[in-house]
């Protein structure tokens, strides 16, 4: 085997598994709990992790954005004992080819406030790097400057509660559509809990819920799937008629930006 053609095949992956493009299109119905949510097409999102306990217990979502790098919320509680399990979408399956690997460093945010719940993120550098493929690539992440307007239907995705009184979390991973609301919007929901640390998106009829805390809020750019949420808080219900609140990605970008380049 050439060296020649193991570069080529490397830059292949490269081009096909860039950040925010899965090598499975989505299906979203009527771009549509995870309340009021649908099954997703198994590989459709690709960055979506699974946190688990050391007995695989899944505690919490996270989105993969690098081949070491994994990003979640802060009041996750993630710490090195912890696993991140790659490519998963049947839980109950012992088929699938996932990649669990194991936790090398845990950044949550200095500013993090139990509290308030502002600064709702911690990075986690993964042990060694993830095979990327048809079933695992990486979200790109909003940018500081990006603009998501209030109405834009973006996706959440995760293996939390399909009703907030449900015995357990569902073996298949999970979608919804949900819109953006405006500051303004949520904030006549939730009053001054909410601040610029903080994007809202729902009470359409679908919600996140507990188990999916950590996980992906996504939008398109242009042709690109787009970090741009992080599954914090919400109703205690996970009211379908409320919205959910998530760490706002292009508040938090400079962040992770400086905490990856410094580790």
């Amino acid at each position: 085997m050439s060296f020649l053609w193991i570069l080529s095949c490397l830059a292949f992956i490269g081009a096909t598994y860039g950040c925010g493009v899965p090598a499975i299109p989505p299906v979203i119905s009527g771009y549509s709990r995870i309340v009021n949510g649908e099954e997703a097409l198994p590989g459709s999102w690709p960055w979506q992790v699974s946190l688990q306990d050391s007995t695989s217990f899944h505690f919490c979502g996270g989105s993969l954005i690098s081949e070491t790098w994994v990003v979640t919320a802060a009041h996750c509680g993630v710490s090195l004992s912890h696993r991140v399990v790659l490519g998963e979408h049947d839980r109950s399956s012992p088929a699938e080819d996932v990649q669990v690997m194991r936790i090398a460093q845990v950044f949550k945010h200095p500013k993090y406030n139990p509290f308030t719940i502002n600064n709702d993120i911690t990075l986690i550098k993964l042990a060694s790097p993830a095979r990327l493929g048809m079933r695992v690539s990486p979200v790109c992440l909003a940018e500081t400057g990006d603009d998501f307007p209030g109405g834009m239907r973006c996706v959440t995705s995760g293996w939390g509660l399909t009703r907030y009184n449900a015995p357990d979390t569902p073996s298949l991973l999970q979608q919804a559509a949900l819109p953006l609301l405006t500051k303004a919007d949520c904030q006549r929901y939730w009053g001054s809990k909410i601040s610029n640390l903080m994007v809202c998106a729902g009470a359409d009829g679908a919600s996140s819920c507990m188990g999916d805390s950590g996980g992906p809020l996504v939008c398109q750019k242009g042709n690109v799937w787009t970090l741009v949420g992080i599954v914090s808080w919400g109703s205690g219900t996970c009211s379908p008629s409320t919205p959910g609140v998530y760490a706002r990605v292009t508040e938090l970008r400079a962040w992770v930006d400086q905490t990856i380049a410094a580790n």
